[in-house]
């Protein structure tokens, strides 16, 4: 990447007052945690006793209702995330943050890496594994919960309704605090930041095609359907761009 665009990228981050990150899977690769779309991604991983769903069968309300057993034998082999730590970007963002620097994180992820990194406003707008909650009585239960279960399907201890992960499946709305504060951040912000998302995965994509800013950033490894409108584009990982900002 040009000399010149880190040179602009720092200009910009100086000049705006409001600025918002919004991030996919592609913020926590470089922790060890696949994508989804890439050729290394969760949806390219091929497992015998899974090829006969798709991905996004796997991950839905419908198999976790009709088929319990297939989900959270799914969920527990591709979504644990214990031990996974923050990397650079995470951390940038959480030092933007706190230097006055961003108003907030919006991302995609449900791994909480950015509250551990230290972020403060982060909208989740697919929710959580760090929580579970049961489906009958709704008692709240931590992130191993559902990995330290026995049996295939883990039961609430106090009604023995089926605990699940706080996560938006597939058939399933946004969670609505988080959506309509990502819609009011996005509106407000004078620059928006955009990383380690296709922006194939609607509506939270919507995000980026209704910013009215100024300033769009593109951090994405691939090309993304919004290159052509964005004030900057990096086809690079996420922290080696943003350890390029200086605050």
């Amino acid at each position: 990447m040009a000399a010149e665009d880190y040179v602009k990228l720092n200009e910009i981050i100086k000049e705006c007052e409001h600025i918002v990150f919004f991030g996919g899977a592609g913020v926590s690769t470089e922790s060890g945690i696949p994508d989804f779309r890439s050729k290394d991604g969760l949806y390219n991983q091929h497992d015998i006793k899974f090829d006969r769903y798709s991905p996004e069968y796997l991950l839905s309300i419908d198999c976790l209702e009709d088929r319990p057993e297939v989900f959270y034998e799914f969920y527990r082999q591709k979504l644990d995330t214990h031990g996974i730590e923050p990397n650079r970007a995470h951390y940038k963002l959480a030092e933007m943050e706190k230097a006055g620097k961003l108003d907030g994180v919006i991302t995609q992820n449900i791994d909480g890496l950015h509250q551990r990194a230290g972020s403060r406003n982060v909208q989740e707008v697919h929710g959580s594994t760090l929580r579970n909650y049961c489906m009958k009585c709704h008692e709240k239960y931590p992130a191993d919960f559902i990995f330290k279960s026995e049996g295939p399907i883990p039961l609430c201890p106090k009604c023995g309704g089926m605990v699940r992960p706080d996560v938006t499946l597939y058939g399933e709305g946004l969670p609505q605090t988080a959506w309509i504060e990502s819609t009011r951040l996005v509106y407000n912000a004078d620059c928006l930041i955009i990383g380690g998302t296709s922006l194939v995965v609607q509506p939270a994509a919507s995000l980026a095609y209704n910013f009215p800013g100024k300033y769009l950033i593109i951090i994405n490894r691939d090309r993304t359907s919004k290159d052509r409108d964005a004030t900057l584009v990096f086809h690079e990982n996420i922290s080696t761009v943003l350890d390029k900002i200086t605050l």
